[in-house]
C-alpha cells in the first residue's frame, strides 16, 4: 500500500507545478487526448489539480471529471478549485487504487507524472483497465521519470492496454478488452 507524501513535500511539488504549468499549459497536453463534451474522465493522481479546470471546460457539463490522489491535501486543493470555479462535474476520490468506480464507466483516464512512484503500478493499471471503456484512453505521462521502452513494456506488458498514438507530451494507449 502506498504512503502520501509528507505535507512538506506535497507543497513543495505544487509550486513547482506552478512553473511547470507556466511553460506547458495543461490544455496544450490535453490536446492531444482526444476528449469530447459528454465524457467521463479520472485524473489519476491528480496532485493539486493543474489538469482540473481544462478537463471541466473539455468534457463540459455534460461530462464528469474524477480526481484521485492518496493525498489528502491533493483532494482539498482540487475540491477548492472546484468550489471556486463552481465546476459542478468535478468529483474528488482520496484513495491509493480502487476508485470505486463501476466497470467500463471511464472513457478516459489521465495517468501523468504517477506510475513510477507506485509500489504496486501493476494493481493500478489492473483498476483502471476495469473502469475504462472498450477502446477507452489511458493518456501517460512519465514526467520524464521513465524512456520509451519503460513505458512501453510496463504499460502493455500484461496485454491490457495497446499503444495506439505517440504524441509530443503523451503516450495514448487504448484498452483491449478479451471477449
Amino acid at each position: 500500500m502506498d504512503k502520501p507524501v509528507p505535507n512538506f513535500h506535497f507543497k513543495f511539488m505544487s509550486f513547482s507545478f506552478k512553473f511547470r504549468d507556466f511553460f506547458l499549459p495543461p490544455k496544450n497536453v490535453l490536446k492531444e487526448v482526444g476528449i469530447k463534451p459528454g465524457f467521463r474522465v479520472l485524473d489519476y493522481g491528480c496532485g493539486p489539480g493543474s489538469y482540473i479546470i481544462p478537463l471541466a471546460e473539455l468534457v463540459g457539463k455534460s461530462g464528469k471529471v474524477y480526481a484521485l490522489d492518496i493525498h489528502p491535501l491533493a483532494i482539498k486543493s482540487v475540491q477548492s478549485i472546484a468550489s471556486k470555479k463552481q465546476l459542478t462535474n468535478v468529483e474528488t476520490i482520496c484513495s491509493d487504487c480502487k476508485t470505486g468506480l463501476p466497470d467500463n464507466s471511464v472513457d478516459v483516464v489521465l495517468l501523468y507524472d504517477t506510475l513510477h512512484t507506485l509500489s504496486d503500478p501493476d494493481r493500478v493499471l489492473e483498476e483502471l483497465h476495469r473502469i475504462l471503456k472498450p477502446n477507452g484512453i489511458l493518456s501517460f505521462s512519465s514526467g520524464g521519470h521513465m524512456n520509451a521502452d519503460e513505458i512501453l513494456s510496463k504499460v502493455t506488458n500484461r496485454e491490457l492496454f495497446r499503444l495506439s498514438r505517440n504524441g509530443k507530451f503523451t503516450y495514448n494507449f487504448l484498452t483491449v478488452k478479451k471477449e
